[in-house]
Formats: structure tokens, C-alpha cells, sequence
């Protein structure tokens, strides 16, 4: 088994709290109420409570701890930039030396869930290294306990003194100017990533309805989802893999909607799911103040078989459908990915202006998400190129 590589733990806060932490750490709860630190709070009062009733195998509150997290893009994380600004949240990196502090415990998983178990920190590292794949996923689900696995926490009596603090991370650059204004003479870096907030990395307009994404597509705004399949009913690898297991439910469906000939190379499947993605996505220690509204899947076949390569004249078929019928089906907005450049083997010179020529001026806004296996030429994402037949 390899060696376990934790190179930061994080903290979520408030970006009016840094001088504060800077200045005396990062302290528990007890702490800053023995202390009377002002400080401005990003969670619900009540989840917050919450810890203060949880009691570790020491008889000892998880409010006397300040706590970490391992991986920051994580349901709490997905929870606070629905119901905060994210721009009002900065995330604190710390070093991971901080393992080595005396009488620091690691849990499995969220501290406040009742079945999550605490340890010091040798067995607690040996925990982690067994989870540290589920940790740093980019999806977790409730059903098979990543979801509560992925918020593993380092727990610090006390405080984090800020000698550990490494760097701080904010969504944007705005953010990142607005934060240094409050480090003043302070040599910590700010880094935009946005990534760890849920955000796309960079998003370019096409036209009137078209967006370019770098991002993750499952945590797009849009009403609907693009997920690329075949017409074997079979989910291997790429985005229909991740649906698999992120969704059991949309497999479902596709097997059927497969077994049914509902999918065909011409003619995708609408799957008018019932269910928000924040309920499964966000911490719900609480009910969400304002969940979004349910997301809908569309099955598109861009592979007649699973090991076969894409073609472009069943893709351009593909759009044709979803150019016509989206509106009278209801689709509000949609993500789609870059039809057949992954596995399929496309090539996004060819695959680029013909889903921009299909899908301009449909009527609803419409997200690309670009490929993540390669960087495209920058004359391959410009608006002339890609609307040149329009």
C-alpha cells in the first residue's frame, strides 16, 4: 500500500473571520465563546449545535475541537455556497503537520454522524490511507457512505495556531483581491480556485443561448444533464460510469430505456427525474433553506457500441432531435458534454460547430462542457469558428 499523501487540511469560513484567525489560529467553539471573539458565522446556528451535543470516546464535546477538513469540496462545502455568497467564503489550507500535534484525532468521516468513529492519530492515518481514494473523489452519495466518508475530519484541541496556516483559497480573483486587502503585510498566498467551490473554471459566451465550459459538468446550474451512452445498455467509463454510480437510478432507467429500443442512434431518452440533486449532494444535518429544483438526465447515444468509436452523422441526428423537441419537452436549460470527443474518439474541430450550429437560438441557454482529456487549440473555441454555418 502506498504512503499516505496528505499535503493540506482545510478550513471553511467567513473571509471577515482571516484577520482574526491569523491572528490567534483557528480556535474551537468553546474557545471563541471563552474568549468572546467576534467573529461572523458561515454555518446554521442549529448545525452548529449540534457538535456541541456530539460527545468523542473522551467524554469531551467536538466544540472544544477546531476542526479540518481532508477534502474541501465536500457536502458541507456544497451546503454553505448554496445558502452563502461564495464570495463571502474563503477556505484555509493548513499544513499537514498538524497530524503530528499531540492528542489530535482523525475521524472516518463527518464528526457530528452518529456513525462515524474517532482516532488518535497512528490508527486514525491508517483509516484514512484505506478511504483516501473515496476522499478525494469528486462525487460522493449516501447509499454507499461516501458521503459521510469524504468529510473525514482532523480534529484540534483548542486551536490551530496560525504558524500551520499555509494558504488560502477563494473562488475568484475578485475574491482574491479582496481578501489580500485583509492579510495586509502577511506573506500567505491567496489562490482563486474555484474548482473547490463548485464553480466552472473559465466560461466563454457563443451567440446568443451558448456557453463553453471548463467544469465539472454533474455540478452544473442547468435543468438537465447530457449524459453520453451507448445502445447496449452498458456504462463503462467516462461521464456514464460516473452516472452509474453517482445515480443508480439514471442506470436504471437506461437499461430499460435500452431494453425498450426507447434510445436510438437518432433519438435520445428524457429521464424527468423527481428528485433535487441537493438532497443527495448537500449535508443535511438540516433541511435546506432552498434546495434547486430537480434535475432532469438526457440519455444521448453518441456510440451504437460500447467499444465502438463515435460517429458524426448519428451525433448530428442527435442534435436535430434535441433542437426540435427540447422546448415542447420542457427542458428548461442544458448541460451537454462534448458529444463524442472522450472515449468517442471525435475530434472537437469537427464536433465543436456542430453542436453550436444545432443548439444556437434553440430557445433555452445551453452549456458545453469542453473536454477534459485534452486542451483545445484556442481558434477552435472562438465564436467565428464555431457559428461559421449559422
Amino acid at each position: 500500500m502506498s504512503k499516505l499523501d496528505v499535503k493540506n487540511l482545510y478550513y471553511i469560513t467567513h473571509i471577515d473571520n482571516i484577520p482574526s484567525i491569523l491572528e490567534r489560529g483557528i480556535l474551537s467553539h468553546r474557545e471563541v465563546e471563552n474568549l468572546n471573539v467576534d467573529f461572523t458565522p458561515i454555518y446554521d446556528s442549529e448545525i452548529v449545535s449540534k457538535r456541541q451535543d456530539k460527545l468523542i470516546a473522551e467524554g469531551v464535546s467536538l466544540w472544544n475541537y477546531a476542526n479540518l477538513y481532508f477534502q474541501p469540496r465536500n457536502p458541507m462545502m456544497y451546503r454553505v455556497v448554496h445558502e452563502k455568497n461564495k464570495r463571502d467564503i474563503a477556505i484555509v489550507a493548513v499544513k499537514s503537520t498538524i497530524l503530528s500535534e499531540k492528542g489530535v484525532i482523525i475521524t472516518d468521516g463527518n464528526a457530528a454522524n452518529n456513525g462515524t468513529k474517532f482516532y488518535d492519530s497512528p490508527k486514525g492515518k491508517n483509516i484514512l490511507q484505506n478511504n483516501w481514494k473515496i476522499i478525494q473523489n469528486e462525487w460522493w452519495n449516501n447509499s454507499d457512505g461516501s458521503k459521510r466518508i469524504i468529510m473525514s475530519e482532523c480534529l484540534v484541541s483548542k486551536k490551530v495556531t496560525s504558524e500551520f496556516i499555509d494558504s488560502i483559497h477563494v473562488c475568484d480573483h475578485i475574491t482574491q483581491k479582496k481578501t489580500e486587502k485583509l492579510l495586509k503585510n502577511s506573506k500567505i498566498m491567496v489562490i482563486p480556485e474555484p474548482n473547490l467551490f463548485f464553480q466552472p473554471k473559465s466560461r466563454k459566451r457563443i451567440g446568443e443561448n451558448i456557453s463553453l465550459i471548463e467544469g465539472d459538468m454533474f455540478f452544473s446550474n442547468m435543468q438537465t444533464l447530457t449524459i453520453s451512452v451507448n445502445i447496449q445498455g452498458i456504462m463503462g467509463k467516462g461521464l456514464a460510469s460516473r452516472a452509474k454510480y453517482q445515480f443508480p437510478d439514471v442506470y436504471v432507467v437506461y437499461q430499460d430505456a435500452c431494453k425498450a429500443r426507447k434510445i436510438t442512434p437518432v433519438q435520445p431518452y428524457l429521464y424527468k427525474r423527481e428528485t433535487s440533486l441537493d438532497q443527495e449532494l448537500a449535508d443535511l444535518s438540516l433541511p435546506l433553506n432552498s434546495p434547486n429544483s430537480v434535475k432532469w438526465f438526457l440519455l444521448f447515444a453518441t456510440k451504437r457500441k460500447w467499444r465502438e468509436n463515435s460517429r458524426l452523422e448519428d451525433i448530428k441526428e442527435g442534435l436535430d432531435w434535441v433542437r426540435n423537441n427540447a422546448v415542447t419537452n420542457r427542458i428548461q436549460s442544458l448541460a451537454m458534454p462534448a458529444l463524442g470527443c472522450g472515449l468517442g474518439k471525435l475530434d472537437w474541430s469537427d464536433v465543436g460547430p456542430l453542436m453550436c450550429s444545432y443548439l444556437h437560438g434553440i430557445g433555452i441557454d445551453v452549456a458545453i462542457y469542453l473536454p477534459r482529456e485534452r486542451t483545445i487549440p484556442p481558434e477552435y473555441l472562438e465564436q467565428s469558428y464555431l457559428l461559421k454555418s449559422v
